[in-house]
């Protein structure tokens, strides 16, 4: 009885320990999948914020903007640089310690990475600059708005309630030349007894016949201005560009945003009289609103704005000014030609009024490219020129300042706020474009393989026979 009692026994701890062993190696079995899923998770971390690290150092310095240059300034842009640079991040954290490979110990997971690719993305110039805008904004965060809404918006309000922007003063001075054209001249008798025309003698003749001569020519006088140029369809906006996967693309803009985005234009790049030493062009903001390929073509947009602004506003304040119509109608009734036909007369004055604006608008221009300040609209006090100057206008040019108003860059900035969020945008990545090419190890960079946001997977595989696979979004601002 005694031996089949301890016969019993044997059986009952043979099962009992296989029992427990199996239990045992189970949740061996099950600790070492969990370590290898939390390893994983780590190691994704690890990687994927190894990737964001390699940020393009120079787009950060100049633009404050984090994104990753897929090239890695080797000139092959491609995600799949970008993939590599993940796998490699991954494995190496999968490998054993120096202490590890001298000793030939190895942990007890014996993990490693399978594969690692980049299944989603979103890049600087994806839908319409969307995603360089969303980063903008970012960096632009800690701004204040208030006060710069208050000036630019008012300015502009001003600006378009006055229909400075719409009225077309030239157009009216033509219209108005065509009358006196087509006017026939009186005749007299002259001496020999022949029958001759009476010359008209118009004064404001010889300022009027310079409309056509270029805007920036009449006004920049001895000014200095650049002669930098740019070949556009090198970049970006000019080619058909690399688009992500629509990962984090879409950024709606409001009101304010777009004010911010503008104090961004003009804290990050040059215009006339702020030019920066590291731009291909010099007049960047000028390029961000009229999009020339040279910064003389772009100025000169620039400047016939400016003018076209002047012209407006100081022919309202000579609609209001009966004091300098009365001089101008003093002039025109002293004609010989007008005493012989009083036809002549209202369009004779008009002219000369017209003439007055034309050379007030001419000195208004040079006096802002000169750094000095002109208001948005004139009063008796902040007008330049008088009837007499208004006939050698171009030597009175540059004498005069109206010392109060808005300066050069305060226009600037109306103009820029009055321009197309998209456009800005697109021009605003081939100055991006321009200004890093200019720097060392950066010839071939491309704003449009520059990542902002990217989904990552990571396939981990394992000595035992299982794998885990885990996705993940990163980003600048995940």
């Amino acid at each position: 009885m005694l031996l089949r009692t301890k016969g019993y026994l044997t059986v009952f701890l043979s099962l009992t320990i296989t029992m427990i062993m199996s239990l045992i190696l189970a949740l061996y079995s099950g600790a070492r999948i969990g370590a290898v899923k939390m390893k994983t998770e780590c190691v994704a971390d690890i990687a994927m914020n190894s990737v964001l690290a390699e940020y393009s150092r120079e787009l950060y310095r100049q633009y404050g903007l984090l994104m990753v240059d897929t090239s890695y300034g080797t000139g092959s842009h491609s995600i799949t640089n970008t993939e590599e640079h993940l796998r490699k991040y991954a494995q190496k954290n999968f490998e054993p310690s120096t202490a590890g490979r001298l000793t030939g110990t190895s942990t007890l997971m014996k993990a490693y990475c399978k594969d690692a690719r980049i299944t989603g993305s979103s890049f600087a110039t994806d839908n319409d600059g969307a995603v360089l805008n969303r980063q903008i904004l970012s960096y632009m965060a800690a701004e204040p708005v208030g006060g710069m809404m208050t000036d630019v918006d008012e300015n502009i309000r001003k600006l378009r309630s006055a229909e400075l922007d719409t009225t077309n003063v030239d157009e009216m001075a033509y219209e108005n030349q065509d009358e006196i054209d087509s006017l026939e001249l009186p005749t007299i008798i002259n001496e020999e007894g022949e029958e001759e025309e009476v010359s008209l003698g118009n004064p404001a003749d010889a300022v009027n016949s310079q409309r056509g001569i270029g805007v920036l020519s009449l006004a920049a006088g001895g000014i200095d201005i650049s002669r930098a140029a740019a070949d556009l369809s090198n970049y970006a906006s000019y080619r058909s560009k690399n688009k992500g996967t629509g990962l984090r693309d879409y950024e709606e803009i409001s009101a304010s945003e777009k004010l911010l985005i503008d104090e961004y234009l003009y804290e990050k790049c040059g215009r006339y009289g702020g030019e920066l030493d590291k731009s291909l062009l010099k007049y960047q903001l000028e390029y961000l609103i009229f999009g020339q390929n040279s910064d003389y073509r772009n100025l000169e947009k620039m400047a016939q704005t400016l003018f076209f602004w002047r012209e407006a506003s100081n022919w309202m304040y000579m609609l209001g000014c009966s004091a300098k119509q009365n001089e101008a109608d003093a002039v025109a009734s002293a004609l010989t030609a007008v005493a012989l036909a009083p036809e002549f007369k209202d369009p004779v004055k008009w002219s000369i009024i017209f003439a007055w604006v034309f050379a007030e608008s001419v000195s208004d221009v040079n006096i802002l490219l000169e750094g000095g300040r002109v208001p948005l609209f004139k009063s008796d006090s902040t007008w330049q020129l008088g009837l007499a100057e208004m006939l050698l206008f171009r030597r009175n040019i540059g004498r005069k300042d109206c010392g109060e108003g808005l300066c050069y860059k305060d226009y600037l900035k109306m103009k820029l706020g009055m321009t197309d969020l998209k456009e800005k945008t697109q021009r605003l990545m081939d100055i991006i474009e321009m200004d890093i090419r200019r720097t060392d190890g950066n010839r071939e960079f491309k704003v449009d393989h520059c990542l902002d946001v990217f989904c990552g997977e990571l396939v981990v595989g394992t000595s035992f026979g299982y794998e885990v696979k885990i996705e993940r979004v990163y980003g600048y601002e995940e």
